[in-house]
């Protein structure tokens, strides 16, 4: 698999040449989601620039958007990523309309809503994602229903086929989900977007997640986009975690 970056500058930087002998196309670096949990911008952007070569969206979740905000988003897209906004919109229909109306004119790609808002809610969510994109003359991001938050240990049938469904008639474009929960949500939407967070390397520390799953494992699942954090930007050299990450999948 081979990186669009010229191997001698990424190596210049890292220091781990050896690790970008692996080409990663396109079709793949599109299912690869680089989650920064950062408080500093700088920080964040150093970070995914390091590790672009692997992934092709960046995820900016509560910890980043609260420290820089929009500022956040446009620093991705200019890095060349589809940026995933994982704010998880929960509020009346209004608020959460007129919020979405906002992401939706950033260039984002995909956008969070809390499922357990309700219909109402999401389709304001949706709507307004739409609005804002029109606005500004861009695509409108997709929208992701929040299903059962992946910290949980289980996520009873009953409650994720109702969310998912939620999310399917009030016009998201995906979910997120466990991987565990692939199986399930499948058929109900089989053109839905299904991003995984919680996808940790063979023995690595689960931290705060409930139901994670391996590399290799979400990708035979069928998940679109896997959700990569602290496996990759916690390790003692994210460049290096990044190409063995990917290696799992397709060596």
């Amino acid at each position: 698999m081979q990186s669009t970056d010229d191997p001698d500058d990424v190596g210049d930087r890292t220091g781990q040449l050896p690790a970008l002998t692996i080409e990663v196309h396109d079709d793949i670096r599109a299912r690869l989601a680089i989650v920064l949990d950062r408080d500093d911008l700088v920080d964040a952007t150093r970070l995914a620039a390091s590790v672009r070569p692997w992934f092709g969206v960046a995820k900016v979740g509560l910890e980043l958007y609260s420290a820089a905000g929009p500022d956040a988003v446009s620093a991705m897209v200019d890095l060349g990523y589809d940026v995933f906004v994982d704010l998880k919109l929960h509020d009346i229909p209004t608020t959460v309309r007129r919020a979405a109306r906002v992401l939706g004119s950033l260039g984002a790609r995909y956008v969070t809503l809390h499922a357990v808002g309700g219909a109402a809610m999401l389709r304001a969510g949706v709507e307004g994602l739409a609005e804002g994109a029109d606005r500004a003359g861009l695509a409108a991001p997709t929208a992701l229903g929040v299903t059962v938050l992946t910290s949980e240990a289980d996520a009873p049938v009953p409650v994720l086929t109702e969310r998912v469904q939620l999310a399917i008639d009030s016009g998201c474009g995906g979910v997120i989900c466990a991987v565990r929960d692939i199986p399930t949500i499948r058929p109900l939407g089989p053109d839905l977007v299904l991003y995984t967070p919680g996808i940790r390397m063979p023995g690595g520390s689960p931290h705060d997640q409930g139901r994670p799953a391996t590399p290799r494992e979400a990708w035979d699942a069928g998940a679109d986009i896997l959700g990569v954090g602290r496996t990759v930007t916690e390790a003692d050299d994210p460049v290096v975690a990044a190409a063995d990450l990917v290696e799992s999948i397709t060596g």
